[in-house]
């Protein structure tokens, strides 16, 4: 496992943009692919993007296609998200997850972290 600790969120308005950070601390974390989920208030954790061990394979839900970005520095143990175009229904506490291999479900996870889009 890693242990991975979350920064970047906090109150925007509708339009503006904010970069999520995940630190991560573990010898094998170039190895695992990582996620970010979101969870909004009253509803499950959900699936937001997801980004493979050498950063080559990314995948998004269809609801941040496109707006969203995530990527990963495997020198400085760090993976991003980059959120553009923030709606009212992005807000939720985002929570960063890492996995082995894409195969495992994810066994590490963050605090998370607030992000509030106001309209």
């Amino acid at each position: 496992q890693v242990q991975l600790v979350e920064s970047g969120g906090g109150l925007v308005q509708a339009g503006d943009s904010l970069r999520l950070s995940c630190a991560a601390s573990g010898r094998f974390f170039s190895w695992y692919e990582m996620g970010w989920f979101r969870q909004a208030p009253g509803k499950g954790r959900a699936f937001v993007a997801k980004i493979s061990w050498r950063g080559d394979n990314t995948i998004y839900a269809d609801s941040v296609k496109g707006r969203f970005t995530i990527s990963r520095d495997n020198a400085e143990n760090t993976v991003y998200l980059q959120m553009n175009s923030l709606k009212p229904e992005d807000t939720a506490v985002y929570y960063c997850a890492a996995r082995p291999n894409s195969v495992q479900p994810y066994d590490s996870w963050g605090q998370g972290t607030q992000v509030t889009v106001s309209s």
